[in-house]
């Protein structure tokens, strides 16, 4: 398929992105306020609702990669759709705290259908080996999620509430996401029937391989828990140096830009580099980043610039590096296991985080993050070894 005739397909990919990832992973962060004031819910429950979620995505991530495997992307983005619908309709409409938790299960079902990894193994299902211009430039359009859905949520609530955000983002995925994955995704082509194709689609790994794999695993441990501390305890952390919480604020919202901003850097370069070096670059200028942070010196908007841009490339360098290193054949199958272990992070970090702040005080916190960051780069290190 030639790259002009891609574009409708990542630009449609692109839309559900942002909307799928405003109306779960970004929710929180407006709504959960608004939820506990008006329902008397604990805002340690209202928010845990999204770890919950996340942990469903987990476990329903290797399959939803092989069901993408079997049958491509276009009827698991679907689902997606209809999930996140059902579960924001169910947010709305809850009595009681249980049933609004139950809501952030159906939710965390459509977030396991239709995030990156999901997109990511549309894509790889489609374009195969050429697939990794394709995922770059949608990381591009989901780079926008929080900048668009952010204002979107805070103008919804003002005007008809946090059950009439919630409805209407489920309108949304009824009225827009699932029209555009059934008109502009096209059916996967059909996979070679060849014994040894049909086995190698199931995921099935070498010794080397499966080597490779858990060392890349571990790297999307780390890089959840990290992603998943700085989101939740940023301002915390800032507080607690002394930043005021508008300048906090401020300081917070230079990262999405920064994302965007590495994402177009790495796009502008066309492949031309290996995908280890993106993933060696991204936790490089994470690193430096926390190490800015951790040491309390000043520029705190450089440090969360750099760690912006790290984090921007580093979501591109999931999907590439396992299309690199595994081919194209296995890659659905391939990650949607991945994505599972990440998500799992994703969900538990915060809670150990808050452990950490609580116990050893924010310093700890950010020696912490850059901890693993470092850890992550040897993991890198014996990645690039075992190619």
């Amino acid at each position: 398929m030639g790259q002009e005739r891609r574009w409708p397909v990542i630009s449609a990919l692109g839309v559900v992105q942002i909307l799928a990832w405003g109306s779960s992973f970004y929710l929180p962060a407006v709504l959960a306020g608004p939820v506990a004031e008006s329902t008397g819910w604990p805002l340690t429950w209202v928010v845990g609702g999204l770890a919950l979620g996340l942990l469903v995505a987990a476990f329903a991530s290797p399959h939803v990669g092989a069901a993408i495997q079997r049958h491509g992307g276009r009827p698991v983005l679907a689902l997606a759709a209809l999930l996140l619908a059902a579960g924001l309709t169910t947010l709305a409409l809850s009595p009681v705290l249980p049933v609004y938790l139950a809501g952030w299960l159906i939710v965390g079902a459509g977030m396991g259908c239709g995030l990156y990894d999901p997109a990511f193994a549309t894509l790889g299902r489609l374009y195969g080996a050429e697939a990794r211009p394709a995922i770059t430039t949608l990381t591009l359009w989901g780079g926008f999620a929080s900048t668009v859905c952010w204002p979107l949520s805070a103008f919804l609530v003002a005007q008809v509430g946090w059950r009439g955000a919630c409805l209407a983002y489920a309108g949304l995925h009824l009225l827009v996401t699932l029209p555009l994955v059934l008109l502009l995704i096209p059916r996967a082509p059909t996979l070679p029937a060849a014994a040894d194709t049909c086995q190698a689609a199931d995921g099935l790994l070498s010794s080397g391989e499966r080597w490779a794999f858990l060392l890349f695993a571990g790297v999307l441990v780390l890089g959840g828990a990290i992603m998943a501390l700085v989101s939740v305890h940023l301002i915390t952390l800032l507080q607690a140096r002394g930043v005021a919480l508008a300048s906090a604020v401020s300081y917070g919202a230079l990262i999405g830009p920064a994302q965007v901003g590495a994402r177009v850097v790495e796009m502008a370069l066309k492949g031309r580099h290996h995908p280890l070096w993106t993933l060696t670059a991204a936790f490089g200028l994470i690193a430096l980043g926390l190490l800015l942070l951790a040491a309390g010196l000043p520029g705190v908007g450089l440090a969360l610039v750099l760690y912006g841009a790290g984090n921007g490339i580093y979501s591109i360098a999931r999907g590439t590096v396992p299309l690199v290193l595994f081919g194209p054949v296995r890659y659905p199958a391939l990650v949607g296991r991945l994505a599972r272990p990440g998500l799992i992070a994703q969900a538990l970090a915060p809670l150990a985080g808050a452990v950490v702040l609580t116990h050893a005080g924010p310093d700890a916190l950010w020696w912490l993050l850059l901890a693993l960051a470092l850890v992550n780069l040897g993991l890198i290190g014996a990645l690039w070894r075992s190619r």
